[in-house]
C-alpha cells in the first residue's frame, strides 16, 4: 500500500467536520491527538460519539485470517462496509488477497491508498469509469482489477469504452442467485452467451465466475449449497469448453457475511481444472461485526468450533431529557446510528465513571437527532448519563462517521479511523 498516503491521514487537521471529537482538539492533527491517548470518557469527547474497540477489531481480523487459511480460501473482504483505507491495510496485513468494492468511486479511493488488487463485485458499463480504470491498468502492471459481467449488451458497452487499452480488463461472469434475485445471468445458456461475447473482444479477458449467495431467494443451507454447486459447475463447464484458455488462474468467487461456511464447504469440492483456481471469499462485515443482524446470522453460530466474531462498535449517547418514568431521550439519532435493519440496543449506562448494564432500557425509535428510550420501573437512568448502544449492520454505521476513535477497553483512544463515503 501507499505508505505516504496513509501517513498523510495522520497529518489532517481537526475541526468542525469531525463530530464527537474533543472541541479543544481543533487545530491539532489526527496524529497529534492520537499521541495524547485521551480517554473516551474523560478526555473531552462530545456525545454522540462512535467508538471502535481496539481489542475486538484485532480479534476479528485474526479470526477471519485463520478461517480463510484453514479452508484454503483467498480473501478479498468487501471494503464498502467501512471504506477505511487504514482498515484495508490491516486486512491485507492479515492475509487478504485484495479488497472487494462495489462502485468506481470506491476503486478511486482504494487506488489513492495503493491497493493493488480489487475485485469489483458489480457490473461496470460507465465509459468514464472504464477509461479511468483502464488508464490505471496501463500504467501499473502490478495493479489488478476483476469485475462482473452479466449481459452481452454490457460486454458491448465495455468493449466500446476500452478500445485502445494496452491491457485487457479481467471479468467474471456473474451467475444470478435465482429468479427475482439481484444482478447476474439467470441461466447457464445465457452465461455461455456472455462468455462467448467476452471472447469476441480484445479489451476483455474472461478469468472466472462469481456471484453472491446472500441473494438466494428464501435462503437456507440447502438452497445456498445448491446455488454454490451451480456456480462451481459453471466454472467446470467453462473450463471444459476452453473458455478459460487465456488466463493462467481461474477465479471462482462468492461469499457475503451470512453464508461463508457454505462457501467454504462447496469450494472445497472444486475439482482440478486446467489452471490453478483462486477460491475467493468476499465477506466484509466481519471487521466490526455488529450486535444485531450479523450477530444473529453469522456462520460461526452454525459452526461454533470455528470461533466467534465480536461486535466492535459502540455508540455513546447522552440522556438529555427524562420527561416521565417510562421515557427518556438521548442525543443520538438517524444521523449517527445504523437503523436500516434493527434499531440500536441499549447495553450499558455510565455515571460518575461507573458502568453498569442498561437494565430496563430499550431503544424504541430514532428521530434525526434523538433516540427514544423506553424505561421500565426499575431502570436507573438520569439526565446526563451516558448510554452505550450496540449497533446493527456495520455497512450503515461506518458511513455516518468520517473519523472514528479506536478505544481500548479502559477507554484509552489509540487511533482514529478515517472513512471515505
Amino acid at each position: 500500500m501507499a505508505v505516504e498516503a496513509l501517513a498523510r491521514l495522520a497529518e489532517e487537521r481537526l475541526d468542525h467536520r469531525f463530530k464527537g471529537l474533543p472541541p479543544d482538539a481543533d487545530g491539532l492533527t489526527v496524529g497529534e491527538l492520537a499521541a495524547q491517548r485521551r480517554n473516551l470518557f474523560t478526555g473531552g469527547f462530545a456525545t454522540p460519539v462512535l467508538a471502535l474497540s481496539a481489542e475486538r477489531l484485532e480479534h476479528n481480523l485474526k479470526l477471519m485470517e485463520t478461517y480463510a487459511a484453514r479452508h484454503g480460501l483467498a480473501f478479498a473482504p468487501h471494503g464498502k462496509t467501512s471504506m477505511a483505507p487504514q482498515l484495508f491495510r490491516r486486512q491485507i496485513e492479515h492475509g487478504a488477497w485484495g479488497i472487494t468494492l462495489a462502485v468506481p468511486h470506491q476503486v478511486r479511493v482504494a487506488r489513492a491508498f495503493g491497493i493493488q488488487r480489487v475485485f469489483l463485485a458489480n457490473e461496470l458499463v460507465d465509459p468514464a469509469a472504464l477509461r479511468w480504470i483502464s488508464g490505471r491498468l496501463d500504467t501499473d502492471d502490478d495493479f489488478r482489477l476483476v469485475c462482473y459481467v452479466d449481459s452481452v449488451r454490457g460486454v458491448e458497452l465495455m468493449d466500446a469504452a476500452l478500445r485502445g487499452a494496452r491491457r485487457p480488463l479481467d471479468v467474471v461472469v456473474e451467475l444470478a442467485a435465482g429468479e427475482g434475485a439481484r444482478t447476474g445471468v439467470r441461466t447457464e445458456a445465457e452465461c455461455a452467451a456472455v462468455a462467448d461475447a467476452v471472447a469476441g473482444t480484445e479489451t476483455l479477458r474472461l478469468v472466472g465466475v462469481a456471484g453472491y449467495e446472500g441473494e438466494v431467494p428464501q435462503a437456507d443451507p440447502a438452497r445456498v449449497h445448491a446455488w454454490l454447486r451451480r456456480l462451481v459447475a459453471l466454472a467446470v463447464d467453462f473450463d471444459k469448453t476452453g473458455r478459460f484458455s487465456s488466463t493462467d488462474e481461474i477465479v471462482v468467487s462468492a461469499g457475503g457475511s451470512a453464508w461463508f461456511d457454505a462457501v467454504a464447504d462447496v469450494f472445497s469440492e472444486i475439482p482440478e481444472l486446467s489452471s490453478p483456481v483462486l477460491k475467493l471469499l468476499r465477506s466484509g462485515a466481519y471487521v466490526s461485526h455488529d450486535d444485531g443482524h450479523y450477530r444473529k446470522i453469522t456462520p460461526f453460530n452454525r459452526v461454533p468450533e470455528e470461533g466467534a466474531l465480536e461486535p466492535a462498535f459502540r455508540l455513546w449517547t447522552q440522556v438529555v431529557s427524562r420527561p416521565s418514568a417510562e421515557q427518556a431521550f438521548a442525543n443520538a439519532g438517524k444521523r449517527d446510528a445504523a437503523y436500516d435493519l434493527d434499531l440500536p440496543f441499549a447495553q450499558v449506562v455510565r455515571r460518575d465513571g461507573t458502568e453498569r448494564p442498561a437494565t430496563g432500557i430499550e431503544v424504541t425509535g430514532l428521530s434525526d437527532q434523538h433516540a427514544w428510550l423506553r424505561t421500565a420501573p426499575d431502570a436507573d437512568l438520569e439526565v446526563g448519563d451516558w448510554v452505550g448502544l450496540g449497533l446493527s449492520h456495520p455497512c450503515t454505521s461506518f458511513d455516518k462517521w468520517q473519523l472514528i476513535p479506536v478505544a481500548e477497553a479502559d477507554g484509552t483512544v489509540v487511533d482514529y479511523i478515517r472513512t471515505f463515503f
